[in-house]
């Protein structure tokens, strides 16, 4: 059994912070459960373009709103607390937020802990473990 905390993880140099965003990673590869789980901040104002072509991601909204637009078919769709979107067919996608957005995130396959976007706005398959 695996039990943390939020603030214990964040305390534990868990959080990796970027351009818009920052997401504590309290559940890794090295865990061994499948999946990885973050709760991730979406920054005022952000816009972030990311096409994650090596994992599945499946996102809900705890607090603040925002708006994803799918680009292959221009569609826009509210985000609010209460909404949850899944990445099932690796789409890309911009994601902005109107207001601080806390975002329940998990990953198929695992992140390993550090990682960043890269230039595609995805993550890469091996990266740095925490």
């Amino acid at each position: 059994m695996i039990v943390r905390k939020l603030a214990d993880a964040e305390q534990q140099g868990r959080v990796i912070k970027s351009e818009g965003w920052d997401s504590t990673r309290l559940l890794l590869k090295d865990d061994g459960a499948g999946f990885s789980f973050h709760i991730t901040t979406i920054y005022k104002d952000a816009e972030l373009h990311l096409h994650y072509q090596n994992h599945i991601d499946s996102v809900y909204c705890i607090s603040g709103k925002g708006d994803i637009k799918d680009i292959a078919t221009c569609e826009l769709h509210p985000i609010a607390p209460g909404t949850i979107y899944i990445l099932d067919k690796n789409d890309k996608h911009i994601l902005r937020a109107s207001e601080e957005m806390k975002m329940a995130c998990v990953f198929n396959p695992p992140l390993h802990g550090k990682e960043v976007h890269n230039a595609e706005g995805a993550y890469e398959l091996e990266a740095e473990a925490i």
